[in-house]
Parts: C-alpha cells; structure tokens; sequence
C-alpha cells in the first residue's frame, strides 16, 4: 500500500526531499508499542483506534518533516488478541484463521490507521512525503525453544479469575504480566532474516516513510525446498525492530514507549531515571534484575542486540517526546560501549 499526498493548489509545499549535492539524509528504525494504537482504555471501536492513531501520528509527524530515512514498526499485541477472541467467539459460523495469519491482518488494519494519520498531519503542515505499508514477512527457527515455552503476551488483560476460566474454557495460556494483570501468551520465536527487507530498503532510499514489521512481522519458517510457510506464532516487535535496522545498516534505533525514560530500582525509594548510559552498564542493570520481563526487559534486550549488532544508538523514550528524544534531548539514550 502506497500512499502520496495531494498537491495543495495555491500553495508552496515543503518537501523532505535532500537537495543534491547536501549531507546523506540521517537514517532511523521508529519502533511505538501496541498500546499507540490500542491502548487499555479503550474498547477497541475504529473510531477510538483511528482517534488513538491520529494522536501517534501527530507525535511521529515531526520526525518525518526531517531530512531522513525512516522505517516504522509497530507493535500489535491487543489488536491481535481481540482479533483471536473474535474468532473464537464466531468460530461455529465461521473458520478460524491460523495466528500468522492474525498477524497478518493486524499488520494491514494498524498500518491503514497510522497512514491515515500520518498523511492528515503532514498534509496539515503542506509537507509533502509519501507513506508506504510493507506487509512483512519474518524467518524464524522452526526449532526455536519458543515455540515450546510460550512467552508473548497479547490481546486485552484479565482478572486472575477471569483468565483461569479462560484456559478452562479455551485451552489458552495466561499469564501473569507485570503486574497489570493476566494475558493469554503465545510461542514468540527470535526473528532471524526480514524476507522483505529488499523491498524496505528500496522504498526508504526514495525517501519514503515505510511502515513494517508491523507486530514483530508475519512468523514463517523456511521449508526444505527453500519455500515459507506460516506458523502459529507473535515475534517480539522490538526484536525484529533491532534486526531490521541492522540488517538495513541503520545507526540509529528509537523505542517509544508509555514512559519518558528507563530507571532502575524503579518503585523503590532509590528509583533512579538514566539519562545517556552505554551498553556495558545497561547490561548490567538488566543482569541485576531491574526489568521486568513483561515490559521494559523486551525493549532493553532489543536495544543491547541492536548495539552489539553495530548500531551507534538505541533511544528509549515517550511517543509523545519522539523529536526531542531523537536530538537526544529527552529519554534515555544507550550507547555502543
């Protein structure tokens, strides 16, 4: 999907377009949790997911009147699970879908909003850039011990009573998340190869701002005679954001998140908010158990994997800070080293 703004008769229009002959345009990978899309509060309707995305879009829309090379990813985890509940709750009158498949359809409808959104902002402030949707397709390990061992939590939370009727009624896995409360959970095998980076790249290069591996990408695993299938899995979308941009040789990775920055003995009368930090010393932090599992340790593992895969810079930030955090003026900032 591809979509270009309409030229505003009457008016000059700004272009993010870089002049010939000026510096290389800076490149980045802009990963926003599921919760930018679909958030707790909300009971998931498209006009309150179109109103949530046009808020993200209007925090994002600064980074794309840059002179850069952006990527998007986004997470998907409550769209996803209520997309599941959907199924399950229609599945006499109609077939259930594989999860792969889920993923795919959450992908197209999160990336239809934040295009959408991101169109109206820049055709607000007469830039003119094109916004694309790469529906993305990730190798994973077929032997991965995640698929054993489900891990990813996704869709809406629930009361502890309410999820152990759910894996009685369901079959489901639910977990305890952080807690907030409990989820169902899902195999998430470690993204290994983004199929479509090719393409990504492409349309980046031509200064396109590209939305992809959207949810942590479409799972599939590689058969024997070199063809893909799907399988039944959610891929952590801060991992597969880290493999992109090193697979794309992008220096620069952004997580945003609900937070303004990363703290250690957060909740304790220590709490203590880290500003620049490098990679040794983050490391350590998550060594010492600073992180909870179900939401910042994800993010700060991308980030480390990201850095030792020959990144410069992993930020973790606010959505609502994203400039900001980019010029390295808000969030937390970890450096190779």
């Amino acid at each position: 999907m591809i979509a270009k703004m309409s030229s505003t008769p009457g008016k000059q229009r700004k272009s993010g377009a870089n002049d010939a002959g000026g510096p290389a345009p800076r490149r980045l990978v802009v990963a926003i949790g599921g919760n930018a899309t679909h958030p707790e509060n909300i009971r998931g309707t498209t006009e309150e997911q179109e109103q949530v995305a046009a808020r993200a879009a209007r925090s994002l829309a600064p980074l794309l009147m840059q002179d850069n090379r952006i990527v998007l990813t986004h997470g998907n985890g409550p769209v996803v699970g209520k997309i599941l509940l959907r199924q399950y709750y229609a599945r006499e009158q109609v077939p259930p879908m594989r999860l792969d498949v889920c993923v795919a359809h959450s992908q197209g409808g999160i990336a239809h909003l934040l295009m959408q959104g991101l169109e109206d902002e820049l055709h607000r402030d007469e830039y003119e850039r094109r916004v694309a949707c790469v529906i993305t397709r990730v190798e994973v390990d077929p032997e991965d011990p995640g698929f054993k061992n489900p891990s990813k939590p996704i869709g809406p939370f629930f009361s502890e009573a309410e999820a152990r009727n759910l894996e009685q009624q369901l079959g489901w896995t639910m977990m305890e998340d952080a807690g907030r409360g409990w989820r169902y959970v899902v195999a998430s095998p470690r993204p290994r190869r983004i199929l479509d980076l090719e393409l990504i790249g492409a349309l980046s290069d031509q200064g396109i701002a590209v939305i992809a591996g959207g949810g942590g990408g479409i799972p599939v695993v590689q058969r024997p005679d070199g063809s893909h299938a799907g399988v039944a899995a959610v891929i952590d979308k801060d991992l597969t954001s880290a493999l992109l941009a090193n697979q794309l040789g992008i220096d620069t990775l952004m997580l945003l998140t609900a937070v303004s920055q990363v703290a250690v003995d957060f909740g304790k009368p220590g709490q203590r908010w880290l500003d620049t930090v490098s990679a040794s010393e983050m490391a350590a932090y998550m060594k010492e158990g600073h992180f909870a599992k179900g939401s910042m340790a994800p993010k700060i593992d991308a980030a480390l994997r990201f850095l030792a895969g020959g990144g410069k810079r992993a930020i973790i930030a606010h959505l609502d800070e994203a400039l900001p955090a980019y010029e390295g003026k808000a969030g937390t900032q970890i450096v190779a080293g």
